[in-house]
């Protein structure tokens, strides 16, 4: 009778839903030269600004993590490209164009809005979680005095501040 009870449990255990949400990362693209950079922040993007030259490259971009921005990564010269996020809205794709450097980021938000800045030229690039639940945390990659030269995307939880729900 036991060993039938400690089967059930087994068993049953097996088939529970996995509860949390799994980190993935999605591998750089361009040439990676120059300073090497990570966008960290506490809580979730709230704000993404790209600053692109025109009909050329970005030459920067900056994140904002509740409301605190990050330093500008690359050099902030050209057009300036904003988009706030709503309450319930995370980043799910990253996707662009790169040669050499990164001419084209366009990043798609949980409902459905987009903020697309550069130029799209050279090879296509397109990032997105492992796991449909997850958002985007972090990008990392290199830049130089000209723009930005490598790009990857680090996927995890997002936790809402209205109610510290995750997004599904």
């Amino acid at each position: 009778m036991f060993s039938l009870l400690l089967l059930v449990m087994l068993c049953s255990s097996c088939l529970a839903a996995p509860t949390s949400i799994g980190f993935s990362y999605s591998n750089s693209v361009g040439q990676g030269s120059g300073t090497s950079y990570s966008t960290q922040g506490t809580g979730r993007i709230t704000t993404i600004r790209v600053w692109e030259r025109p009909r050329s490259f970005v030459a920067s971009f900056q994140l904002c993590y509740d409301y605190i921005c990050t330093d500008k990564i690359g050099r902030a010269a050209g057009n300036l490209q904003e988009m706030h996020l709503y309450e319930d809205e995370t980043i799910i794709q990253v996707s662009g164009k790169h040669n050499g450097y990164i001419y084209h980021m366009v990043f798609v938000t949980s409902r459905g809005r987009f903020l697309s800045a550069g130029h799209p030229s050279g090879d296509t690039f397109n990032f997105f979680p492992t796991d449909m639940r997850a958002g985007l945390r972090i990008l990392s990659g290199r830049y130089d005095k000209v723009g930005i030269t490598s790009l990857g995307a680090h996927w995890g939880e997002v936790i809402f501040n209205t109610n510290r729900s995750r997004r599904r």
